[in-house]
Parts: C-alpha cells; sequence; structure tokens
C-alpha cells in the first residue's frame, strides 16, 4: 500500500440489531473500521460475531440502527433507496457468499448485468463478461447456464460480475470458500491487481486461512465488535497456501 492512499470507506459507530423484546440481538455494537484505497482488508472472526452483517452495511445493503457508514465521502445512511441503488451500480461490486446466479442467463448475460444496469449497449456488455470470465478461466463456457458449472466455476462467475464494471470498492463475502488452491490463487491475484489500481480497495469476509498472506491489513472481529485491526508487510509475494481451508 503506497503512501498516497486515503480512506474511502469510514464507518463510525455502527449498531444493528435483528429481532424484537427479549429475542432481540445485537449483532453489530458501536463499530469502527477504515477502508483505504490500495489495500485488501479482510475481516475475521468467528462464525455469527457480525462480520456479513457489516460488510451489508458497507454495501449498502442493509439498514443500520445507528451511527454512519461514508463511501467515497457518501453518507449510505441517509441515502433514499433510489440514489443508494444508482450509487452502488457504479461503485460497489459485491460478490455474494451465495452466488445469486439467475439460471435462465447463460454466464456471460450474468455477467454483464452490472454494465446493462449503467446503460452500456448489449453486444458491448457481453464482449466485456467475455474478457471478465477469460480473467477467472471460464472463458470458454461463456454460453453455458450457471446449472452446467461446479460451485467453484459459479463463484468465479460471480467474482467475473463484480468486477466487470471495474466499481473502485470491491466487498466479498467469502470469495474463495468453494475454490482450490489453482483458481483460489487466480482469483486473489485479480484481487490483489484490483487493489493497487488507483483509488480502488478491496473488502474480504473470509474463514480462509490460506489467503491470510494477501491481506495489507486485518480486521478482526468478535461478538459484533472490532476488536483489533493490525497491518501486515508486503514486502514478500503472498502465496495461496496449498493446505486444506478451515
Amino acid at each position: 500500500m503506497n503512501g498516497d492512499s486515503h480512506i474511502v470507506v469510514d464507518v463510525r459507530a455502527v449498531e444493528k440489531s435483528f429481532g424484537e423484546g427479549q429475542n432481540r440481538i445485537h449483532v453489530l455494537k458501536h463499530v469502527n473500521l477504515e477502508a483505504r484505497t490500495g489495500e485488501i482488508l479482510m475481516l475475521v472472526g468467528p462464525s455469527g460475531c457480525g462480520k456479513t452483517t457489516l460488510l451489508s452495511a458497507i454495501a449498502g445493503t442493509l439498514k443500520i440502527d445507528g451511527g454512519e457508514v461514508n463511501v467515497f465521502g457518501q453518507p449510505l445512511h441517509d441515502m433514499s433507496g433510489g440514489a443508494l441503488t444508482r450509487f452502488r451500480a457504479k461503485h460497489i461490486g459485491f460478490i455474494f457468499q451465495q452466488f445469486n446466479l439467475i439460471p435462465t442467463l447463460s454466464i456471460a448475460e450474468n455477467v454483464s448485468v452490472p454494465l446493462l444496469i449503467q446503460g452500456v449497449s448489449n453486444g458491448t456488455a457481453i464482449k466485456k463478461a467475455r474478457a471478465a470470465l477469460e480473467s477467472v478461466g471460464l472463458g470458454n463456457r461463456w454460453k453455458e447456464r450457471p446449472n452446467k458449472l461446479s460451485g467453484g466455476q459459479q463463484q468465479r462467475v460471480a467474482i467475473a460480475r463484480a468486477l466487470v464494471h471495474e466499481p473502485p470498492l470491491v466487498i466479498c463475502d467469502e470469495p474463495t470458500a468453494a475454490l482450490d488452491a489453482q483458481n483460489g490463487e487466480i482469483v486473489l491475484d485479480l484481487f490483489r491487481g484490483v487493489a493497487r489500481s488507483p483509488d480502488r480497495a478491496v473488502i474480504i469476509v473470509t474463514h480462509d486461512n490460506r489467503i491470510f498472506s494477501y491481506a495489507d491489513r486485518i480486521a478482526k472481529m468478535d461478538d459484533g465488535e472490532i476488536i483489533e485491526v493490525h497491518e501486515q508487510s508486503q514486502d514478500v509475494k503472498p502465496h495461496f497456501e496449498h493446505e486444506a481451508a478451515h
């Protein structure tokens, strides 16, 4: 990460609860977090600690109960539905844990959706989608439907879809969980390239300790709070560990 980096995600005192009365669960408790340009920030911690909820708040897909979520200087917590949708379409690429591919579309058509939302012509969108699929090793499968692919291949399609419109912020929920070491390394190298581009950043929620070496900073969560953030030296090229993920 270079010295010219600046804050693009600024989470301040964010609170989020689910349920009512005695069943109310406080999932995020006064969370503060920053993400900067030029970095891969990984969010780690035990299952149920609030990582995905925080990621959804940063992506603007979940309304918070209190605090602030500012992304590229814009207050997502105060934005209306339409403005928020337009902002997300232009600035954020979200890789969902469940892929969320449209089964009736080819994988190229799935990948082209963010471009079509921005008004790109169908022909240009498909051309860019095919290039994005090529970058994740699926260029020769572009006509196929999602049900013809393995879980790991569908994950790579979801990654191509999140990157195709070159969003300045890429947000990922367990992006390597379904990937073997070879494809995991391809994907992490892509994310690293994104993070090293001017004015772009990547945030990854993960349990996959094979990929920790790719992080510039690691934020540890527990019980709805950020308990520690530490920086990692990137003097040595990171590598995807060839061992079982935990």
